[in-house]
């Protein structure tokens, strides 16, 4: 395998195709965990109070697939979290709330957890993980949340044990709540009502909030819909768990620009509900970049390295060849970082 270009050697991998496994067997053999479409519509009665309707845009393009954006990048935070993060904090009691509230994560949960707790006065604070870069930290800041910092297999253990004992508070987890989910599934409204021919949707893979939402609201309203997974080479736990057929850890896992996706593991959770999914699409961080660079050039639109593996994925061809939707999850990457990725592609 090449090198990337952001400088990992990934050793090469076998990876499953959404053909080879049963998603309906799969979803069979595990305990039921189960999203409902009531859930998500009363989240959309109340999301819009600090998140925005993100329109969906379609990228003129000469060959298959029909590109469609969905441009979460234009969330106040600059990303999808807010929609999970405000539909949670606004349930939390008088007495959940008292002590504030907090979360882990790599930048983006973090901004979403923050902008919910203000809009309710609530005191937030972030364990942070050293993979974020500098403009997210910085945001975070602006947004009043106190800042704790820490490894990233640090806040991976507090993802899976739901806790830690160097924080106080309530804690909201930045993907495995039910509430949470639902908050993300809004956007998978918006989608079947913007693009109700869509084929598939591809939205990239971190914890699995947001497909776990997306899937569960085009399940309920348009089973025929795919929708697939978008996971960097270097991090790509739930490729590995489908085709393993449980989740697993991703032991060849590295960090890279890709800060926002691709996690070390699926969480046991978490695999009633992604189980379902068409399947997972992984893609080089080098097709990444090249994502980025074609959707900053053609729809003029800054995406951060988990969206741009979405917008990868869906380019690959791997989602077929109809109406694709790639979810540009977040547009919050440093600016310099950005120039390098982009100007350092061939197309």
């Amino acid at each position: 395998m090449d090198e990337t270009v952001d400088g990992h050697r990934a050793a090469p991998l076998t990876l499953p195709n959404s053909a080879d496994y049963d998603a309906r067997v799969l979803s069979m053999t595990i305990p039921g965990r189960h999203i409902p479409l009531d859930a998500i519509r009363d989240a959309a009665t109340a999301v819009y109070r600090a998140a925005v309707r993100t329109p969906l845009i379609r990228v003129e393009r000469p060959e298959p697939p029909e590109l469609y954006l969905k441009l979460e990048a234009l969330q106040p935070i600059g990303s999808f979290k807010i929609r999970g993060a405000y539909n949670t904090v606004r349930q939390l009691t008088p007495d959940e709330l008292r002590d504030g509230v907090w979360t882990v994560s790599a930048g983006n949960a973090a901004q979403g957890v923050a902008l919910a707790a203000r809009k309710v006065g609530a005191r937030c604070s972030v364990m942070v993980m050293d993979t974020a870069p500098e403009t997210k930290i910085r945001a975070i800041e602006r947004l009043g949340a106190s800042i704790v910092r820490a490894t990233y297999d640090e806040c991976w253990r507090t993802v899976e044990a739901h806790g830690s004992d160097r924080m106080t508070g309530h804690f909201v987890h930045p993907f495995d709540d039910d509430r949470f989910i639902a908050g993300n599934a809004t956007a998978g409204l918006e989608i079947l009502e913007d693009l109700p021919d869509v084929a598939a949707i591809v939205a990239p893979l971190g914890g699995g909030g947001l497909l776990a939402g997306i899937s569960a609201a085009v399940r309920a309203l348009k089973p025929d819909v795919r929708v697939y997974a978008a996971e960097p080479e270097t991090a790509a736990p739930l490729a590995a768990s489908l085709a393993a057929g449980r989740p697993v850890y991703f032991d060849g896992w590295k960090a890279s620009f890709v800060d926002g996706a691709g996690g070390k593991s699926v969480l046991t959770t978490m695999w009633p509900l992604l189980a379902p999914l068409s399947g997972s699409i992984v893609v080089s961080l080098d097709e990444v970049a090249r994502g980025m660079k074609l959707v900053a050039e053609r729809a003029r639109v800054i995406a951060e390295g988990a969206a741009g593996c979405a917008i990868a994925a869906a380019l690959s061809g791997r989602a077929g060849t109809g109406k694709v939707v790639a979810v540009v999850s977040g547009g919050n990457i440093d600016l310099a970082k950005f120039a390098a990725l982009v100007g350092a592609c061939d197309q």
